[in-house]
């Protein structure tokens, strides 16, 4: 843990005043963006401590007891009141993620982390021993892919690249070298946890030499150094289903990275480009055109198009401008299969800039007709007839 601990609500980004439930929507944001199995390799050990500090900070501004002794006397309040593993008994951590076992952090997650992370502060007799045994799921992984308006309304096949963490095949996951063993770890005799003492408590803690594990290597494997795995790149087919949008995720089972108890996931997030042409209004879209005079005074037959090509589209005659046309079910089907979109046409009505002399007495003609009060003196023959 930091030697000076920062303030809990800045921790978690919070106010003091901050109700429980923005609390929790904070905790939930925060540890879904440090969880130590979705963040970069290079990146795991900071993520680490970043998700133990928030979910410190969690567990004492979730209950109402811990936080008010917080808010009257600060860290020390706790510290004296609470050893560090039992600041965590009692903090509802499983309602955090309600509903989200998509994202792989659903049942006994936290159970797991922390006993991942090094701290038995649960109690609980599963963690006992060293955790070389225990299988762990690999890492799971996260990708950006762009495609087109017409690919998210239609479905497209991508194939996609993927660099990721095999077994390493030389050393079977082990990372030691063929013919060598890994040997009993010293420093916590074999059992992956060591107990340290600060004060009136004591916290058992994943070994930092053999990091849980129980054994070290002193041969490393040549082809992975040790890690047991080894970077490779895949190449996988993902069926993007008509109707997704920027911000969407495809959950792909078992393409995320390997670890002794099978892959992580891959999850492929959707990102929609501009048109130029059409802009997105959930499953509708929305187009301009533009049509003459003439044709909006008498009516036409226009071509419009459409995502998947022209259509022909009756004006009706004395259509104004800025007049909405829908075209039923022209638009982007609903991912879930509810139904498909429509495209709405806003028709703009172009002026001519210049007239034919035949076209201007048609013009006025059609004024005198309509009994406009219609002059056809320019406004350079009005100025001179005025100053004669």
């Amino acid at each position: 843990m930091p030697a000076t601990k920062r303030d809990y609500y800045e921790v978690l980004g919070v106010k003091k005043g901050s109700s429980l439930d923005e609390i929790r929507k904070a905790y939930r944001e925060m540890a879904l963006r440090y969880h130590p199995d979705r963040v970069p390799h290079e990146q795991k050990k900071e993520a680490e401590e970043k998700f133990k500090e928030i979910s410190e900070a969690y567990a004492v501004l979730s209950d109402s007891q811990k936080r008010a002794l917080y808010d009257q006397y600060g860290h020390s309040g706790i510290d004296q009141k609470y050893a560090y593993e039992d600041i965590f008994k009692g903090a509802d951590f499983g309602s955090v993620f309600q509903g989200m076992g998509d994202y792989g952090l659903g049942g006994g997650i936290f159970d797991e982390i922390f006993s991942d992370l090094g701290y038995d502060i649960f109690g609980g007799s599963s963690r006992g021993g060293a955790s070389s045994g225990r299988s762990r799921r690999g890492r799971d992984l996260e990708i950006t892919i762009d495609i087109t308006l017409e690919e998210a309304a239609n479905g497209v096949e991508k194939t996609i690249t993927v660099p990721r963490y095999e077994v390493c095949q030389a050393c079977s996951g082990s990372g030691a070298k063929p013919g060598t063993k890994k040997t009993t770890c010293s420093q916590c005799k074999g059992s992956g946890r060591v107990v340290v003492s600060s004060g009136f408590f004591q916290l058992a803690q994943t070994c930092p030499r053999c990091r849980g594990e129980g054994a070290v290597i002193q041969t490393p494997g040549p082809e992975c150094r040790g890690e047991g795995g080894t970077k490779v790149t895949r190449h996988i087919k993902v069926k993007v289903p008509p109707g997704v949008d920027t911000g969407s995720h495809l959950r792909i089972r078992g393409e995320g990275e390997a670890g002794t108890a099978g892959h992580g996931d891959l999850y492929v997030i959707i990102e929609v480009e501009p048109h130029n042409i059409f802009q997105r209004h959930n499953n509708d879209i929305s187009t301009e055109i533009t049509i003459s005079l003439v044709k909006a005074i008498l009516g036409a037959e226009v071509e419009v198009h459409t995502l998947n090509g022209k259509v022909e589209m009756r004006i009706p005659a004395g259509t104004q401008p800025g007049r909405i046309f829908r075209l039923k079910e022209k638009g982007i089907p609903d991912v879930h299969g509810r139904g498909i979109g429509d495209e709405l046409v806003r028709v703009n009505v172009e002026i001519p800039a210049r007239l034919s002399s035949e076209q201007r007495r048609l013009m006025e003609e059609f004024a005198k007709v309509s009994g406009e009060d219609f002059s056809s003196d320019s406004f350079t023959d009005k100025i001179k007839k005025t100053f004669r």
